[in-house]
């Protein structure tokens, strides 16, 4: 998982890192993937939940944090504020989008605004954590 504070995680990144981790985890357990056992009955057997990308999307909010209190160029190019053409097409996913709905309700401005703060930060990832991905 090293760089994994870079990665910017779509819905289709996230179904397959799950399936990543269901098949290390039947692998761990001996588990044809044969065997029709469903992935909460395998999750149960191991005494786990899922938990590899809850742990990617914390390293993400901390580096993020770590980020938007230098206030340096990796600060501008996380907020999207350098300037130049933007290409043609759908524009793609930034890490901030996706911070953003995992976080919960709220604006970028608000996950902005609450970085400052580094115990309110920490709180907010802690409850994320929490409540799952």
């Amino acid at each position: 998982m090293y760089g994994c504070e870079a990665w910017t995680i779509s819905k289709q990144i996230q179904n397959k890192l799950e399936a990543t981790e269901m098949g290390f985890l039947r692998r761990m357990l001996r588990i044809p993937w044969t065997a029709k056992k469903t992935k909460e009955r395998v999750l149960n057997e191991a005494n786990k939940r899922r938990s590899l990308v809850r742990t990617i999307r914390k390293h993400q909010a901390t580096f993020l944090g770590h980020v938007m209190r230098r206030g340096k160029l990796e600060h501008l190019v996380t907020t999207g504020k350098f300037e130049g053409k933007r290409s043609r097409g759908r524009q793609r996913e930034k890490i901030m989008d996706g911070l953003a709905t995992w976080l919960g309700p709220g604006k970028v401005s608000d996950i902005l605004a609450a970085v400052k703060d580094r115990d309110l930060w920490r709180d907010m990832i802690a409850n994320a954590c929490k409540q799952g991905t």
